[in-house]
Formats: C-alpha cells, structure tokens, sequence
C-alpha cells in the first residue's frame, strides 16, 4: 500500500510518499481503507525522532484516520464491511489502510464529509481527557485554556462552554474572532506580554479554576499564580520548555493546587476505549446537531504532507490541517 514515509529523522522535507506493508487487522480489529487523516503537533516530533510510537504500534505517522471499513476481525460485532467511521490510532494513519480497534472506531453521521470526521478524534478526545477526566471541569467555573486556535485548543473552548464554564484563551490577535465565534468569552493576546494581568482583571482578582496548557515551563509561574484554592492545571504538551528555573512550592501548598500531566498516545487500549466511550456518550449527539464541530483550517492532497508539517510547525494554522489521501 501507499504511504507517507519519513526518509530519515529531520524537516518536514524528509516526508515522501513511498510502499509500505498493508497491515492485518486482529480478531477485534478492522481494517479501514482510510480517505482522510490529519496533522498533529507529534507527527512533526516523530517525523524529528522526539517521539516514538508506543510499542507494537505502527511506525507511520498519524495518529486519527477517517475512512470505509472493507474488513473485520473474527470477534468483531459492532461494525460492518462498507461502515463509514473515524477515530483515534496509536499511529499508522498517513496510509492508505489503516487498523483500528472496534471499540475505539466511531460511526460517522451521514451528512459528515471524511475531512470533517478526521479532524474529531484526537483534539477532541485530548480536550475531553484535559477538562473531564483531569481537570474535573464543573459547571461554573472558569477555565484558561492556552493556544487556543490550535486544534485541541478550538475542541477544548467547545467542550468548556458545553461543560457550562466561562472560558478564557490566549492566541495571537488575528485568532481571537475564531476563538469568540467558538465560545470564548475572554480573549487575550500573548504576544502583548504576560497574560495573568488581564486573566486577573477579566476575572475580577479571583483567578481561574481550571488551566489546560501546552506551552509549560515559560508560563508555569504565571499559571500557578491564576490559580484559585483548589485550582488544577492541566499539562499537555512542552512546546515552550520543559524545565522551570523557580517556583515557591508554599503557594501549591496554601492554595491545595492539583498539577497534573498526560499524554494520550502512552495511555493503554482500555484508558483509550473508555475515554473513547465516555467521549461518544457526551459529544456525539452534539457534534451530530452541530452544536461541537471540528475546525478545520485548510484540506491538502497527502502529496503535501511536508507543506502541512511546515504549516504547522510555523504555527500559521488556525484549527486543524487534514490530509486527503488521493485515489
């Protein structure tokens, strides 16, 4: 089968469309001839040799996938031959077919094209695990969530306001009317300075309940110090850095503050089918009536998946980048 290939670990430039082994699909599995995938921060770290996949995993890239189901396993029950689904992989998704847990294989709504179901899996369900699971996101309360025109940021900002909480972000400045037509109610500016004086001011001096980060160690004291009593910030990713030079621990201390850190990939096959259920049982219906949808910001044939890695290491994305896999 066809393939995107990564020639050796480096720029996007190392990225060309090659042969690779079809795989099998497992008794429980199904194999998807896949018509869309998409581009994540940890394909450009894979493709750079930062981030291996998981074990027995599939060493191509991508890692959600949209596509036509043309076999199923033997102890398979849930899905069909001619099923159209989307979902999250472990890898494996810039290819023309691709295998994929029943359980963690969703079924597309019929008026969905396969860019807009390949845009769901893994921003949505990374938001979900960041603000359900992690953050323990109530009714309410007010969440910060950085990066905000990124593809979980843009997934988190729905799921926040269908969570019922005030939602603050920071992007840069031609960002913010995608943010605000999402349902940010706060939008601030990063690159105008530190960013915890105006979450202060928009939340009246009291702080925020909730922080869903991807940059870390540059904004780690910043964070800290917007956090209310019992306040929970949520580690995604470590775009910024990855060590803090200072930090007064009496503060986590005093405030009772919870810090935790995940990435979703590592997770086991079960943590991913459950969080893939609980996912389904809350959003499916919504991103079905429309009221959660997947921002996309551009579709490119998977012959430019260097251009796409470009895009989005250049950070000139706002939403997600889907590779349409070509006939």
């Amino acid at each position: 089968m066809r393939a995107v290939l990564v020639r050796e670990p480096g720029g996007p430039e190392q990225l060309l469309l090659g042969e690779a082994e079809r795989p099998e699909p497992a008794s429980d599995e199904l194999l998807v001839k896949v018509a869309a995938t998409a581009v994540n921060r940890a394909d450009t770290l894979q493709r750079q040799g930062k981030y291996p996949p998981p074990k027995g995993a599939s060493p191509l890239l991508g890692l959600e996938m949209a596509g036509e189901v043309v076999a199923v396993g033997a102890a398979v029950t849930r899905h069909q031959v001619g099923d159209r689904v989307f979902g999250l992989l472990p890898g494996g998704g810039y290819a023309e077919y691709a295998v994929i847990h029943e359980q963690m294989a969703l079924p597309m709504p019929d008026e969905w094209s396969y860019a807009e179901a390949a845009a769901v899996p893994e921003v949505f369900l990374t938001a979900f695990q960041a603000l359900m699971w992690l953050g323990e996101l109530q009714a309410g309360e007010q969440v910060l969530i950085h990066a905000g025109a990124s593809g979980v940021g843009t997934a988190a900002i729905q799921l926040a306001k269908a969570m019922e909480a005030t939602v603050l972000v920071t992007a840069s400045a031609g960002k913010h009317a995608l943010c605000r037509e999402l349902g940010a109610d706060h939008t601030i500016d990063y690159q105008q300075g530190p960013f915890a004086p105006e979450v202060q001011q928009r939340t009246g001096g009291r702080g925020v309940d909730l922080i869903v980060d991807f940059i870390a160690a540059p904004y780690f004291s910043q964070n800290i110090s917007l956090l209310k009593t019992d306040g929970r910030l949520v580690l995604l990713a470590t775009l910024g850095g990855g060590k803090v030079d200072e930090l007064d621990l009496r503060t986590v201390l005093s405030r009772r503050l919870s810090i935790k850190g995940s990435t979703l990939r590592a997770r086991s096959r079960a943590y991913q089918i459950r969080l893939t259920e609980a996912f389904q049982e809350f959003a499916f219906n919504r991103l079905r009536e429309g009221q959660l949808r997947p921002v996309i910001d551009r579709v490119l044939p998977w012959s430019q998946a260097a251009e796409a890695h470009r895009l989005m290491e250049a950070n000139e994305n706002a939403g997600k980048i889907i590779l349409s896999i070509e006939e």
